[in-house]
């Protein structure tokens, strides 16, 4: 990263979060955080205060997103996912790990959900309850890249889980449990699972996500490929063991979310 462009990732940085800002707000002190952050803090305390300066106003303020500073956060996070997309690997699903009533493609790139239990062992690695499936490469160092194909879907889930991960019976899937990821669900519901679900505004239903991972910086970042605008990103976090991508098609909801998804080869944007 140049300079410049290290100057202008710390000026775009939320001071709660420490990553770049999600739909920006301004207090009456003119500093500047996400939305999602300012307002959590503020429902955990007694007192509505400046996170920076310290500065306590009398009346929670009505936080409206600064729209100028949320474009050029927008236009930086497009340079950004471009410079990450440089990362690209090449992801298959590993059938070992995939619940009996996932349907995977001979190829292993693509996996939705099927009507019949499949009579499969039922090995230590393989999701049992949850209708997800890993990828087969595993990463344990580095950055690494992959894109998945969401369009017509009305439910899935993607991110990236620990080795070491409970793969059977009911799962909380947050960062403590080992998964990092990002969900929709009731058509155009969209969250990220971190401690607790954090529902996420997108402006544009997603029909290609990108997943980005920096494993020394403890960062997985999800991206909407196509506009190449940032959805969500954990950060700060500590991995010590191998890290692969996960995936869950979800159910077929009676026909209405069969459409597969689909890991699609990465083709970086001029």
């Amino acid at each position: 990263m140049t300079s410049s462009s290290a100057l202008l990732t710390e000026e775009l940085q939320c001071s709660i979060c420490l990553d770049v800002f999600t739909d920006p707000v301004s207090t009456p002190c003119g500093h500047n955080f996400c939305k999602n952050c300012l307002s959590q803090c503020w429902d955990n305390s007694q007192t509505c205060k400046c996170p920076y300066c310290k500065e306590t106003f009398n009346h929670r303020p009505d936080l409206k997103i600064n729209m100028t500073l949320r474009m050029v956060v927008d236009y930086f996070k497009m340079k950004e996912l471009k410079r990450r997309q440089q990362y690209a690997v090449d992801v298959t699903l590993d059938p070992d790990t995939a619940n009996p009533y996932l349907i995977l493609s001979d190829g292993g790139k693509q996996v939705r959900h099927g009507d019949i239990k499949q009579k499969l062992p039922n090995n230590p690695e393989r999701f049992d309850y949850y209708v997800s499936v890993l990828g087969k490469q595993g990463f344990s160092s580095g950055r690494f890249y992959f894109e998945v194909q969401v369009k017509g879907k009305t439910a899935w889930a993607l991110g990236v889980a620990r080795e070491s991960t409970k793969r059977k019976g009911d799962i909380i899937l947050n960062p403590r449990n080992g998964y990092w990821t990002v969900w929709l669900f009731y058509w155009n519901e969209y969250a990220a699972f971190s401690g607790r679900p954090v529902p996420l505004s997108l402006r544009v239903k997603p029909q290609r996500i990108g997943v980005f991972v920096d494993y020394e910086e403890g960062l997985v970042s999800f991206y909407d490929a196509e506009t190449s605008s940032h959805i969500y990103s954990f950060t700060g976090q500590s991995f010590t063991e191998k890290l692969y991508p996960y995936f869950s098609p979800s159910f077929g909801y009676n026909g209405t979310n069969v459409t597969p998804l689909i890991i699609t080869p990465v083709s970086c944007k001029k």
